[in-house]
């Protein structure tokens, strides 16, 4: 008996930074605003805090201890009352660069209306991986248009020791975000394409963990496109362009810095391609995105005919004139129409 695909690999996948990416600057500016937060002061504490606690000896992640760092002001009264609700709330007032949300219906109206796509049901998906605030994005006015966010998260009330021996549980009037439930830094943001490639995010069954052949998995990463803004992104850049997918960096127009950074990473052959942080129709990066999901998805198309032409055997058909004098013999039907 053959063996039947866990997945049709059909499906195209868009996976996004978001700070600087799909935004100017951070995330966190309208919590700031909304509380009256100095924004500046605030990462400028961030950025010295490894060093602080590394000459207590504590070893602390550059790229999360901001989110300790918010805790502390929860804590202390400066974010009295953030919770959760509070950040998706906050998320509505995030600005995108031009284009967006736009473009991002734009690609998969783009795969849907190619007959050959449909034909064999290509799609496009859309995944945001971040190290900033999920909530945020879940609140923002791109998540109506993507398949999955993946950021940092919150708890707002921890369960107490012994709780599971508690009949009844201590009722907490205030509510504020208290406890880190998940962490996403620059290095973990990798497991998640591991996960949207094996399909653990679609399947709660599928372990990111697990041993998957090439073709059981979901979305094969060659059948990806990683669009991120800079450095901080090399070890995604490195997965997803050492495993046959597609990486683009972009930069923010008025920054010559950027545009230099995002230009190291070519010469070093982190990225395929970058290009401004416009999203607009006629922008380099639109365009370089739309080619670029149309040749993944006529690839999609060559394998499938390839596999339907190995499986579909030639119908009988009768013998002319023309086959005879060749020396052509007659198909055996039983053997084409049962074999």
């Amino acid at each position: 008996m053959t063996k039947k695909n866990l997945h049709r690999q059909n499906i195209v996948a868009c996976i996004w930074d978001f700070d600087k990416t799909l935004i100017p600057g951070y995330m966190q500016a309208p919590i700031f605003e909304a509380f009256g937060i100095d924004e500046e002061q605030f990462w400028q504490e961030v950025n010295a805090l490894p060093e602080i606690y590394a000459q207590r000896g504590t070893r602390v992640s550059h790229d999360t201890i901001y989110l300790n760092h918010l805790l502390s002001f929860v804590k202390n009264g400066c974010l009295k009352g953030l919770t959760n609700r509070r950040l998706r709330e906050l998320g509505r007032e995030l600005v995108f660069y031009p284009g967006l949300p736009e473009l991002f219906q734009q690609l998969q109206a783009l795969v849907g209306a190619q007959p050959e796509y449909a034909k064999h049901n290509i799609a496009l998906e859309h995944y945001i991986v971040s190290t900033g605030l999920a909530e945020m994005i879940r609140g923002s006015a791109i998540a109506p248009y993507v398949d999955g966010i993946f950021g940092c998260e919150f708890i707002e009330a921890p369960l107490p020791p012994n709780y599971s021996t508690q009949n009844e549980l201590p009722l907490q009037i205030e509510f504020e975000i208290s406890q880190i439930g998940t962490i996403v830094d620059n290095t973990i943001k990798t497991r998640y394409i591991f996960e949207i490639n094996k399909g653990g995010n679609k399947n709660p069954q599928i372990d990111v963990n697990a041993s998957m052949d090439r073709v059981d998995r979901r979305i094969p990463i060659d059948r990806m496109i990683y669009v991120a803004d800079g450095p901080s992104d090399v070890p995604v850049f490195s997965v997803v362009k050492g495993n046959g997918g597609k990486t683009f960096a972009v930069f923010d127009p008025a920054s010559e810095g950027e545009f230099a950074q995002n230009d190291a990473l070519l010469q070093a052959g982190r990225i395929h391609a970058y290009g401004p942080a416009d999203y607009t129709p006629k922008s380099t990066t639109s365009k370089w995105l739309r080619m670029h999901v149309g040749r993944i998805c006529d690839a999609i198309v060559d394998e499938c005919e390839t596999e339907l032409s190995k499986k579909v055997s030639r119908a009988p058909r009768h013998l002319h004139d023309e086959d005879e004098r060749r020396g052509a013999s007659a198909p055996d039907p039983q053997k084409d129409l049962f074999g």
